[in-house]
């Protein structure tokens, strides 16, 4: 595909860095925005060059970004699992409002595409099925059995011990925490915007998403990160319940491999794909993974819990790969092995160097 002009969201951030240099790569010119949130890049942290510090908020900055742009590659959002209720008002402005003021002024350009970031949270629990029962649908587990360290489901009819499904993206959408049920909306706002304008939606689901240049040490990184960290200062990692959650970690470089593939193949009307590795791993494989390649100590498993926490979720890649030809190149275990030591930001926004 010859190049187009894209605008992409959320540029100077963890992924955002990622998807700018695989479309540049690519020979695709790219306007670069991001408002260069406290939370995500410290409180003094500069605008990186090539990058314009705009708010998805401000329209009118939008209407001048969005001249002679074909296509719009849209990152920015406040992350993470909402850690405080108090969070729910940045997650509503900067996610779900950002986005309609992005959706007017792409109406207003004559833009129709659009490649939306999502998240796999959107789906809340992950899909369960027992040998006797077929498939079951779960609810919250029960306190009696987190307390006597029983973490997977049961089936209410025959009590039998569930094990996890994989994902489709046709599965039922039900978010557990703030921050999904603003990615949520972010995507029944698109869809909306696609019937109404006759446009396109691309909304990748990513999964677990890890690699260079992640965010350490913040209520809002991911586990992986968290457990480096702890890795780093001599601690062993802290693993919940039993170690037996299961997930779908995601190397950033596959999550840039597939915005790009996405902003040169164009799909009809809203169409959300999982992006994923396709090979599920546990959280207590991933802290063993871990502390082997730095060296240990070894992972504690507490059995504390969260009663709120998902047990398991695992995606179905296959429409990403029917759809777009996009499958993960990044083994999970090789991945996280070579992310032990790979540079992250510290939570003053910088880059931290590894010892």
């Amino acid at each position: 595909m010859s190049g187009v002009r894209v605008l992409l969201t959320g540029a100077a951030g963890f992924i955002g860095s990622h998807v700018r240099r695989e479309l540049v790569d690519a020979g695709h010119e790219v306007v670069s925005l991001d408002l260069m949130v406290s939370a995500a890049h410290g409180p003094s942290a500069p605008t990186p060059e090539g990058i314009e510090r705009a708010d998805v908020r401000d329209g009118a900055a939008l209407d001048a970004a969005l001249r002679g742009v074909e296509v719009v590659c849209h990152q920015a959002a406040v992350v993470g699992n909402g850690v405080s209720a108090q969070d729910a008002p940045a997650y509503a402005s900067h996610n779900d409002f950002g986005t309609a003021v992005l959706l007017a002024a792409m109406d207003r350009a004559g833009c129709r595409r659009l490649v939306l970031a999502s998240s796999m949270v959107v789906y809340g629990e992950g899909r369960y099925r027992g040998e006797r029962c077929g498939a079951v649908e779960v609810g919250v587990r029960r306190i009696e059995d987190l307390d006597a360290g029983m973490f997977e489901y049961r089936c209410p009819d025959s009590g039998e011990i569930l094990t996890w499904d994989s994902v489709p993206e046709d599965a039922p959408l039900r978010p557990r925490s703030l921050y999904a049920a603003s990615k949520l909306a972010q995507e029944n706002y698109a869809s909306a915007w696609a019937a109404v304008t006759g446009s396109s939606v691309t909304a990748l689901r990513y999964h677990n998403v890890y690699g260079d240049d992640m965010p350490r040490d913040t209520p809002y990184s991911g586990v992986a990160a968290i457990f480096r960290s702890a890795l780093e200062a001599g601690q062993p990692p802290q693993v919940y319940e039993d170690g037996g959650q299961t997930r779908d970690f995601v190397h950033v470089t596959d999550i840039a491999a597939a915005n790009l593939a996405a902003v040169e193949q164009p799909l009809p009307g809203f169409v959300p794909l999982n992006v994923s590795s396709g090979r599920p791993i546990t959280i207590r494989e991933v802290a063993v993974t871990l502390a082997a390649a730095r060296g240990g100590p070894d992972p504690v498993v507490t059995g504390r819990y969260r009663p709120g926490d998902v047990r398991h979720v695992v995606a179905d890649p296959d429409k990403a790969r029917r759809a777009l030809g996009f499958a993960a190149r990044v083994d999970p275990v090789n991945g996280l092995t070579e992310f032990a030591f790979a540079p992250l930001r510290s939570s003053a926004g910088v880059y931290a160097p590894t010892l």
